[in-house]
């Protein structure tokens, strides 16, 4: 396939049930959330679920987590020199081979600032735009206090094996996540069509293999996935628009959300763009 040619929107709706979508290092670890009450997912924290997921496709990727590791570097920095060389001084030909080798590269773009460059850094902006994730409306956020059941260390350091802890999570929330792909951009960095269907698959399926004790298995869902494509590079509609064309609304505004049952999905039409509505796994 070639390169990307026509200008992408997507929407995602995201459930959360029971779980800790996105915790704040600056409040205790804690579901992020805004002065209204409005749960919040970054955007760094969608990027590294796509990441994770284009791994799981067979997908080179740069930015991989420890715990991810396919090549054996241990750092950004070692990944970079033993795949582009050590001093390269043609920012285009660094930046070129970056796209060509690395998916989320050329997708999300990013910033080569290490020593082995001699002090130069070279940016790559990608075509691949996402917004943090807000929910549809305030979500409530839960603390339950746990106990460790065995002692951690013997002797002298050893703490009581009833040590207490915090768990914070979620009742329920519906996420809207939402994101845009740029064809100027995508010819910058050779993002093509192929890519983009990779990506809406990651987007789809963004939950698999990402299961952790804050987040069990079941607890996030992408419960649909639209995907407005373009008929024309620039678009028919602002992006901003197309986001907007897509609702969530209670079925009764009276009552607390505790499901995706509990919405209304409404889709404006928008003359000569309709979106690819696929289900989440």
């Amino acid at each position: 396939m070639g390169i990307l040619q026509n200008k992408i929107d997507f929407v995602a709706f995201v459930s959360v049930t029971m779980a800790n979508p996105n915790g704040d290092p600056l409040n205790g670890n804690s579901p992020r959330t805004d002065y209204a009450g409005l749960g919040e997912i970054s955007d760094v924290c969608i990027k590294r679920k796509l990441r994770n997921r284009m791994q799981d496709l067979g997908q080179a990727v740069f930015v991989q987590s420890a715990d991810r590791c396919s090549d054996g570097h241990g750092s950004l920095s070692e990944r970079a020199s033993a795949t582009l060389g050590k001093g390269t001084k043609d920012s285009d030909i660094y930046a070129k081979k970056a796209c060509e080798t690395w998916l989320d590269v050329r997708s999300f773009g990013q910033v080569f600032a290490f020593k082995d460059n001699k002090g130069v850094s070279i940016g790559i902006r990608g075509p691949v735009s996402i917004h943090q994730g807000v929910s549809v409306s305030p979500v409530q956020v839960e603390d339950m206090q746990i106990t460790k059941s065995v002692n951690g260390e013997n002797g002298e350091k050893a703490r009581s094996s009833d040590t207490m802890g915090m768990k914070h999570f979620v009742r329920f929330g519906l996420y809207k996540v939402k994101g845009s792909i740029n064809v100027q951009l995508a010819e910058k960095t050779g993002f093509t069509e192929e890519d983009a269907e990779v990506l809406k698959e990651c987007l789809r399926t963004l939950f698999v293999n990402d299961a952790s004790a804050a987040r069990p298995d079941g607890s996030m869902e992408v419960c649909k996935l639209y995907w407005f494509r373009h008929s024309c590079k620039e678009g028919q509609f602002s992006s901003a628009k197309v986001h907007r064309s897509i609702q969530a609304q209670l079925k009764d505004p009276e009552i607390f959300p505790t499901s995706m049952e509990d919405y209304q999905l409404i889709c404006e039409t928008l003359d000569g763009l309709e979106p690819e509505v696929l289900d989440g796994v």
